[in-house]
C-alpha cells in the first residue's frame, strides 16, 4: 500500500502566494496532495499560479483568490471560500507581507511607512489566524482521509526579530517581533484544542521582494559577510519547513520560533572557503 502524502486531503491556505516562498509553498504543497486556496494581491499573478500547480499535479485542486490581508474582509472572504470549496480548513501560511525600501531607522522612517508595514505584516496575520482559528474549530475527525479536529497555522516572521542589525528597517523588523510574540500567545490559548500555531523564521532568503530591497553591491556584502554558508537561502529550503509544519509530522511542535537561516542565528565568525555544496533547485521553476 502506497504511503499517504503528507498533506493528503488537508485543506491549506497560502497568503502571498503569487511569488517567492508562497509560490513555491504552493508548489510543494500540491506536490503532497494539498487542497489549496492561494491568495495575494495581485490576481493576475496568483491565477497563474494556480493554473500552472492544476497543470502540473493533475490531483491537486488551486483555487485563486485576491486578498489584501490588511483588509479584515478580505482575509474573512479567504477563509470562507476554502469552507465553501473544500468543507473545512487544515492549514493556513500566513505568509504575505512587505518590507518597504523606505523603511530605515527610528528617526528617518515615517509614519506611513510603519503603518503600511504593520498593518500587512502584524494585522494581517492576526485576521489571518481569527479567521482560521473559527474555521479549524468545526473540523470533524475523518480518519479515512487521515484528517483530525484543529489544524496548523504557520505566521512568517523572520530572524530579524530575533538578532539585531545595524542595517535598519525598523518597522519591519518590529512587525516581525509582534509576529513572534502574537504567535507564542495564540499556540498557548489554543493548544487543547488541536491548535498548533507556530513562526516560521528565514534568513535571508532570494527572493524578489529581498532582492529588490538589497539593490547595491554594499547592501548585499554587508550582509553576506555574516552568512556561514556563503550565500542566500532559497524559497524551496523555506517551503519545505512549512510543509513539515503544516504536516502531522510536526504534531509535538508548537509555539517555535522555526528558525532557516543557515545557521546565522548561531554564527560569530564566519568560516572560510567557498561554499561546496550548490543551493536546491526547487519545483516553480518547472511549472
Amino acid at each position: 500500500m502506497a504511503a499517504r502524502l503528507r498533506l493528503e486531503n488537508k485543506v491549506c491556505i497560502i497568503t502571498g502566494a503569487g511569488s517567492g516562498i508562497g509560490f513555491e509553498s504552493a508548489a510543494q504543497f500540491a506536490s503532497e496532495g494539498a487542497r489549496l486556496v492561494i491568495s495575494d494581491i495581485n490576481l493576475q499573478a496568483v491565477q497563474a499560479v494556480a493554473d500552472k500547480i492544476n497543470n502540473k499535479f493533475p490531483g491537486a485542486k488551486a483555487v485563486a483568490v485576491k486578498c489584501d490581508v490588511s483588509k479584515e474582509e478580505d482575509v474573512k472572504a479567504m477563509v470562507d471560500k476554502a469552507v465553501e470549496v473544500f468543507g473545512r480548513l487544515d492549514v493556513i501560511f500566513n505568509n504575505a507581507g512587505i518590507m518597504h525600501p523606505q523603511d530605515d531607522n527610528a528617526l528617518n522612517t515615517e509614519e506611513k511607512i510603519w503603518d503600511l508595514t504593520h498593518n500587512i505584516n502584524v494585522k494581517g496575520v492576526w485576521y489571518g489566524c481569527k479567521y482560521a482559528i473559527t474555521a479549524m474549530r468545526n473540523n470533524k475527525a475523518e480518519p479515512e482521509k487521515g484528517l483530525g479536529v484543529g489544524g496548523s497555522i504557520i505566521n512568517v516572521a523572520s530572524f530579524v526579530a530575533k538578532l539585531g542589525a545595524a542595517t535598519p528597517q525598523i518597522a519591519y523588523t518590529a512587525s516581525k517581533g509582534a509576529v513572534l510574540a502574537m504567535t507564542r500567545e495564540l499556540a498557548m490559548v489554543h493548544a487543547r484544542e488541536g491548535i498548533r500555531i507556530n513562526s516560521l523564521c528565514p534568513g535571508p532568503i532570494r527572493t524578489p521582494l529581498l532582492m529588490d530591497f538589497l539593490n547595491t553591491p554594499e547592501k548585499l556584502n554587508r550582509r553576506m559577510i555574516h552568512n556561514p554558508m556563503g550565500r542566500f537561502g532559497e524559497a524551496v529550503e523555506q517551503a519545505k519547513a512549512v510543509v513539515f509544519l503544516a504536516s502531522d509530522d510536526s504534531s509535538y511542535i508548537n509555539g517555535t520560533d522555526f528558525l532557516v537561516d543557515g545557521g546565522l542565528h548561531a554564527c560569530y565568525v564566519t568560516p572560510e572557503g567557498e561554499q561546496q555544496a550548490p543551493a536546491p533547485a526547487g519545483l516553480a521553476s518547472t511549472l
